[in-house]
């Protein structure tokens, strides 16, 4: 028996407060997945260009962006307990601005929202993430994350459900006459003024509802005993700890691997849709698939965290990447409804890929850690950084996602290259940790 499974990946001691803070993973999970159906709803409803609409994910990464280091120095003053109270109280608050910015009927409130929300979220990912690492045995700690991870995909699927079910199918500008035409494009302006109205109050609920589900997650953690962590939550200066941190080539090829693991998730989540469409599968049948992407990526996560008890974590993060290049060259040549179901099989392999990347990442960092923390963080904006390369290979030819090839390939295909790319960063970083970064230690 290794000395691994001797140890508990959580202490009894400390198993309230795990659960507490895990459940957070949940809740940034819903966030991140009620919000990207909505960049089409916003355009739909407000009659916005696609650049327009965009805006919606640019101030909601921006959110992660802007606020990863203040949020590290913040706890660096103070502790992750009022790190992720700060967190939730913003998360709330921009929830509950959705309020008045349904009442304004203005986007550049909505979208001021959003970025207060995600003020809030980058304050929890970079407290939350290192506090469970913290919360037992360093030899567990990588596993221990990817428990807690687990509870993310949960997140995402609920977010992804109440926005199919209760926002996207109750928007009336969305409605089409018996030919296919839209509706709301021929009504009067007084008619569009009418149900703009009403669906931007159904755009406005789930938000509001959320803020008052975060609130309660305030006051219960505000209420509870919450462990402290003397050798991360120490002072230190900010400065001496990049210089510590970014010295070490396993921290920064670490935080350049996340930015590709996360441009690589949102490639295939965003445009799995788009997919569907080029092999004849309508928009509401595409949300499914969505739907199982989010459902397989858990089921990977439960048996990657399993396999994580007697595999070297660098070499089953190089095996899952290898897993995921295979599974995206199935995207990329095998024809028709294959091609899709490859694509889907894509979230197993990403699945203990963030955690892994972080916890590896972060691994031995003791003091610095909450600020090695708010880089990894950052790293997040790789959805925003890559994304759009993929739209620009998309749009050559038009705006069709078939209207010209490469190598034989359409464009939709070939552009998943850029994903392909990304795994061979991580499967090269993976193999480095345990062949080369872990030896030296």
């Amino acid at each position: 028996m290794s000395s691994t499974e001797k140890v508990p990946v959580v202490a009894k001691s400390v198993i309230v407060p795990f659960i507490l803070i895990t459940s957070l993973f949940a809740l940034w999970g819903f966030a991140n997945d009620i919000t990207n159906p909505m960049v089409r709803a916003f355009q739909k409803v407000l009659e916005l260009s696609n650049v327009e609409a965009s805006y919606v994910q640019l101030a909601f990464y921006g959110g992660y962006g802007c606020m990863a280091i203040p949020a590290a120095l913040f706890v660096n003053k103070y502790s992750y307990k009022t790190g992720i109270l700060v967190g939730l109280a913003l998360y709330s608050l921009g929830a509950l601005l959705f309020f008045p910015a349904a009442q304004y009927e203005s986007y550049a409130f909505f979208l001021a929202s959003y970025y207060i929300l995600t003020f809030g979220l980058a304050f929890l990912e970079t407290t939350s993430n290192p506090y469970i690492l913290s919360m037992g045995a360093k030899e567990t700690a990588t596993r221990r994350l990817n428990f807690a991870q687990m509870f993310n995909p949960m997140g995402s699927i609920g977010g992804l459900l109440i926005a199919q079910n209760f926002v996207l199918s109750a928007l009336k500008s969305d409605d089409q006459a018996s030919d296919g035409t839209p509706i709301f494009d021929s009504l009067s302006d007084t008619a569009k003024v009418a149900i703009r109205t009403s669906d931007l109050e159904v755009i406005r609920n789930p938000y509001v509802i959320l803020g008052f589900v975060v609130l309660v997650f305030f006051i219960m953690i505000s209420l509870f005993k919450m462990p402290e962590n003397k050798e991360q939550e120490v002072t230190i200066k900010f400065t001496d700890s990049v210089k510590r941190l970014w010295s070490q080539p396993k921290f920064a090829f670490g935080v350049i691997t996340q930015i590709f693991y996360v441009g690589a998730q949102i490639m295939c989540w965003t445009y799995v849709y788009q997919y569907a469409e080029t092999i004849g599968i309508d928009s509401k049948s595409a949300v499914w698939f969505g739907l199982a992407g989010y459902i397989v990526f858990l089921v990977g996560r439960i048996i990657g965290t399993a396999l994580m008890k007697n595999i070297d974590s660098g070499k089953l993060l190089m095996y899952f990447s290898i897993g995921a290049f295979i599974t995206t060259i199935g995207a990329i040549i095998l024809p028709g409804a294959i091609g899709i179901y490859s694509l889907l099989g894509t979230s197993i392999f990403m699945s203990i890929m963030f955690p892994t990347i972080y916890g590896i990442t972060l691994e031995g960092q003791g003091q610095d850690t909450k600020f090695g923390a708010a880089f990894l963080v950052m790293a997040i904006v790789g959805g925003a950084l890559l994304t759009p390369l993929q739209g620009r290979i998309l749009d050559f030819g038009g705006p069709g996602y078939e209207d010209v090839s490469w190598l034989g390939l359409s464009e939709m295909r070939f552009s998943f290259l850029i994903v392909l790319i990304c795994f061979v960063v991580i499967g090269v970083y993976g193999k480095r940790v345990y062949s080369v970064y872990n030896r030296k230690v």
